[in-house]
């Protein structure tokens, strides 16, 4: 295994790590909700009277601060080295996953584990333990 020096970025990474963090901790503070993703974004696909100001905020924000970033920053393209068909059914997985899980890796691994839910630390380490399984059956059975 080879390490990438160019792109490693531990202090960009802490600092986002920090980001996420703090915001998940408003929320929670501010708010009383839990910042899981998938859940933030059920909600806006049932609305409930009183409750779609903040969800339509937080989602706002996941869709503007990239772009706000790119005003200031040159972004780098992406690689993917998959195709839309299997991009389309990774996604329909891990949608599929969030609902049985009944949540997702921010509801359940950043706000979860910080509150110490059990729940939480068993989803986490089934969809860590599931994406490590699947990307070593991908790259080292398949050579994807």
């Amino acid at each position: 295994m080879n390490i990438d020096w160019n792109a490693f970025t531990p202090m960009a990474a802490l600092a986002g790590g920090a980001l996420i963090g703090l915001g998940a901790a408003l929320l929670l503070l501010l708010n009383g909700r839990i910042a899981g993703i998938s859940g933030v974004l059920g909600g806006l696909l049932r609305p409930v009277r009183g409750d779609v100001a903040w969800r339509a905020a937080f989602v706002g924000g996941l869709v503007v601060a990239p772009l706000a970033y790119a005003l200031l920053a040159a972004v780098p393209a992406p690689r993917i080295d998959a195709g839309w068909g299997l991009l389309v059914l990774a996604g329909l997985a891990v949608g599929v996953g969030t609902r049985y899980g009944s949540g997702c890796t921010s509801g359940h691994g950043v706000c979860g584990l910080s509150r110490l839910s059990p729940r939480s630390l068993v989803a986490t380490l089934a969809f860590m333990g599931a994406g490590f399984a699947t990307v070593g059956v991908m790259r080292h059975l398949l050579s994807f």
